[in-house]
């Protein structure tokens, strides 16, 4: 059986138990996980989880765009967390539902960037409606190689002007989706050496169980939609895709 690394899962915010989650994922293949937060209360839970399954689960810590203006508030406590992760995120830009004043969101991207840079750990990137303002960012502040850019939606032409920076893709639900014509489209042309699978756990649950909660064992359907669009063998993009991840996470 493949070996699997879901890239991006909010085991916190499932209602399901985090040790049934991990026993599921397991049974598929999936060898470990990464817990990102989106506020410092869940990225202190992401941490708590990931003390209860050391190796298994990796945390990150980080404010969501929606919570941008919490920043003043929160971020001192999310530096502290960031000594324990493996990464800083799930943070970015959301201009599609602007939760949080866009110069908010800014601020608090530009924050958590420059905590990645000081304490040299990768970035979990949020983008939707800001494709442009994230590639000025990244490109600004020369972030891109330590960027991953979660649950990737941009077409043809973002996937290669964000190739450029050095980020890493990750791929989730949508690459599986009859509708997701797009994010094919993405997947063809990026960089197989910088490719990660996720599920974004309890969300976007690949058919035919779109009406479920989405779960970390539900990564290998991605990663069999993604051998689809590269035309190779799913055991090939289990390989590539766990290598990608162990060396973006620091697990060697």
């Amino acid at each position: 059986m493949s070996t699997w690394v879901d890239s991006h899962c909010h085991l916190h915010m499932s209602d399901v138990a985090p040790a049934r989650l991990v026993e599921r994922a397991a049974a598929a293949g999936v060898e470990w996980m990464v817990c990102p937060g989106t506020d410092a209360d869940s990225s202190e839970a992401a941490l708590a989880i990931a003390d209860a399954f050391p190796g298994t689960v990796l945390a990150a810590s980080g404010l969501h765009p929606h919570d941008a203006s919490r920043w003043p508030e929160d971020g001192d406590r999310i530096a502290d967390l960031a000594a324990r992760s493996v990464a800083i995120g799930e943070c970015g830009l959301d201009f599609y539902r602007n939760l949080s004043p866009r110069e908010d969101q800014l601020t608090a991207f530009r924050a958590q960037v420059a905590l990645a840079i000081d304490l040299d750990l990768p970035i979990i990137a949020h983008v939707r409606d800001a494709f442009g303002e994230m590639f000025d960012e990244l490109e600004a502040s020369g972030a891109g190689p330590r960027t991953i850019m979660h649950c990737w939606t941009g077409g043809t032409r973002w996937t290669k002007r964000f190739e450029t920076l050095g980020v890493t893709f990750s791929f989730a639900g949508p690459v599986t989706y009859p509708t997701g014509d797009t994010v094919r489209l993405a997947a063809a042309v990026a960089p197989q050496d910088r490719t990660m699978v996720e599920t974004d756990t309890p969300y976007l649950t690949p058919p035919p169980d779109r009406h479920l909660p989405n779960e970390p064992a539900n990564v290998v359907e991605v990663g069999r939609a993604l051998a689809e669009v590269w035309g190779v063998g799913v055991d090939v993009v289990a390989r590539s895709t766990t290598a990608v991840a162990t060396r973006v996470f620091g697990r060697v």
